[in-house]
């Protein structure tokens, strides 16, 4: 049900879509364009558009960490 309403977002939906169900190339180009959006973020933006997606990684990364560890 969520994946059908994030699909329905006008541009992003219909190309995470094809990312998920298209073929290798599709994911590769939707792998480029959100590269691509952060870089045109980071010119606009500046230094907080590098610092922002960092500080979301960080309870990922606790997370993996810990599973790690537990064994």
């Amino acid at each position: 049900m969520i994946a059908r309403m994030v699909y329905h977002v006008p541009v992003f939906g219909w190309m995470l879509k094809e990312a998920v169900s298209g073929p290798i190339t599709a994911k590769v180009l939707f792998i480029l364009n959100l590269l691509l959006v952060w870089l045109l973020a980071i010119l606009t933006f500046g230094y907080p558009a590098i610092i922002i997606p960092a500080l979301a990684a960080v309870p990922s990364m606790f997370v993996i960490l810990i599973l790690i560890t537990k064994g």
